[in-house]
């Protein structure tokens, strides 16, 4: 089942779209601003992303370029109001893969929804993250590190898939706990600090950063 990211600030839209897209067999969440928008599809939780442009916090433009500076290619409709030459030109080249202009009809939405879907699971499936001399192959789930194999836990594969997904990036234990373990997850806990201790001890400790203050980074 499809994850789809709903980002609308004005409420009775989000409503329609998230109501349309669940009847239809998608499984939705919905976000009102820029930076809670750029924090969930930073965690690779999503098939698919409808952005509006005009937002609290962040907005779609500058959401849109930050996660592509940040490699996560998750396909990006873009809904809005604006319905300027520049705006949509600005949008696409900034790495949006479709653009609507509101209002709109639900059944365009819905099949550029399914277009999109359909040409991501087309593109060529990555069966290895490689960073240096660090690599996870995601089918036998083993990780190499300078030419040792490293047998993971179920949390440590996952944990490293995601500091692997973002090569250079900083990760705050908030997002890491979010992807790792759930959003129901008590934030107050040390569990990431813990699983980042063990995953040093199996791959070397210079394999992931602390950046004081503000959580961990793969060095890129």
């Amino acid at each position: 089942m499809n994850r789809i990211l709903i980002v609308e600030d004005e409420e009775r839209i989000a409503s329609f779209v998230e109501k349309g897209l669940r009847a239809n067999g998608f499984t939705t969440t919905a976000v009102a601003d820029g930076d809670a928008a750029y924090e969930y599809a930073l965690t690779g939780g999503f098939d698919l992303v409808v952005l509006d442009i005009g937002l609290p916090g962040r907005d779609g433009f500058t959401v849109l370029r930050e996660l592509r500076e940040s490699r996560v290619t998750t396909p990006v409709i873009v809904l809005t109001a604006r319905d300027s030459v520049r705006d949509t030109v600005a949008g696409l080249e900034g790495g949006a893969d479709d653009w609507m202009t509101k209002p709109f009809r639900f059944e365009e939405l819905l099949a550029r929804v399914r277009l999109r879907l359909r040409t991501a699971a087309r593109a060529p499936e990555v069966t290895v993250l490689r960073s240096g001399d660090l690599s996870l192959d995601l089918r036998t789930r083993r990780a190499r590190a300078a030419e040792r194999t490293v047998d993971l836990t179920a949390r440590e594969f996952v944990l490293l898939e995601l500091f692997l997904r973002h090569p250079g990036q900083v990760l705050s234990r908030e997002q890491i706990l979010s992807h790792v373990w759930g959003y129901d997850f008590d934030p107050g806990s040390n569990i990431v600090d813990v699983y980042v201790r063990a995953l040093r001890k199996k791959l070397g400790a210079q394999r992931v950063e602390t950046v004081r203050g503000m959580g961990y980074r793969l060095p890129g």
